[in-house]
């Protein structure tokens, strides 16, 4: 497919719009990480690549294999991005028809993306020590700010969660990255909501803590935000959310935000898909 440059019109308030690209990319490998979620690279160009930032996503064309025809592009969060290398990660879980079909793309296919998409997340000048809490695939979507901290010589805390050692995600990445590693899981008795806020809040009276960052999990939203709340610690939140376009036109991810004293109505995919971690609302 002849590649497409797409720069959307200014917004009314006469803010530049983002880049989107619509690319056929190929693709370099798509293995098993462990027993339930894969990674996929692509070959990408830089043009591309220099676009990205951590907490976007792109919208998958999966495709037609197997005897399954996916409708919808499946939104994906960005795992890696390596301008240097050309290449553009992604990690997801086989559950659907098209994640069934993307397990099936094999080294030389190609796949249809559309991104890089979203507003990602931010790392302040004085958060120096950044606390990362997530658990499953929320990992992959985390992935690409610790490089990011990494880079701006930020110290980073990932407390990784998830029903089973064995299922821990992104480990090695993050420990190679200098981060602070905290595994709990299930299976340990080590990843319930009281456990957590103990080590957060022992981190809070020990070495600080200036900002949070979470994905897609409602548990994790409200402990970070009663804790962020009780010590006046800011933080973001990537959240996770039914897409259609992915662009903004369909209105298909709305939904409610506090701002201030009132409740907005915004679109994940275009005012998000990170949010000020105090702005979003449990579901």
């Amino acid at each position: 497919m002849t590649s497409v440059l797409t720069r959307p019109a200014s917004a009314a308030d006469g803010r530049a719009q983002p880049v989107v690209f619509e690319r056929d990319l190929d693709v370099l490998s798509n293995d098993p990480v462990n027993g339930e979620y894969m990674r996929l690279v692509l070959a990408a160009p830089r043009e591309m690549l220099d676009l990205c930032r951590a907490g976007q996503f792109f919208n998958l064309l999966c495709p037609s294999l197997g005897g399954e025809t996916p409708y919808l592009r499946r939104p994906m969060s960005i795992y890696g991005f390596y301008p240097e290398r050309g290449e553009l990660h992604f990690l997801y879980k086989v559950a659907g028809a098209g994640t069934r079909a993307l397990a099936q793309l094999r080294a030389g296919d190609a796949l249809n993306v559309m991104g890089p998409l979203g507003q990602g997340f931010r790392i302040d000048d004085d958060w120096q020590r950044l606390v990362l809490v997530a658990r499953g695939v929320g990992l992959a979507t985390l992935a690409p700010l610790a490089l990011e901290a990494n880079r701006l010589g930020r110290h980073l805390t990932a407390i990784c969660s998830a029903r089973h050692p064995d299922l821990l995600m992104s480990i090695d990445y993050f420990r190679e990255l200098g981060a602070e590693i905290i595994p709990v899981t299930d299976a340990e008795g080590t990843s319930s909501l009281e456990h957590l806020e103990q080590v957060i809040e022992e981190r809070i009276a020990g070495p600080g803590i200036d900002a949070f960052y979470t994905c897609g999990s409602n548990r994790l939203l409200t402990l970070l935000q009663r804790i962020g709340k009780r010590h006046g610690i800011p933080g973001e939140i990537a959240l996770e959310q039914q897409m259609a376009c992915g662009l903004g036109m369909c209105h298909c991810c709305v939904r409610p935000f506090r701002k201030g004293d009132k409740t907005v109505q915004l679109r994940v995919c275009r005012e998000g898909p990170v949010f000020d971690i105090q702005e979003a609302m449990p579901w």
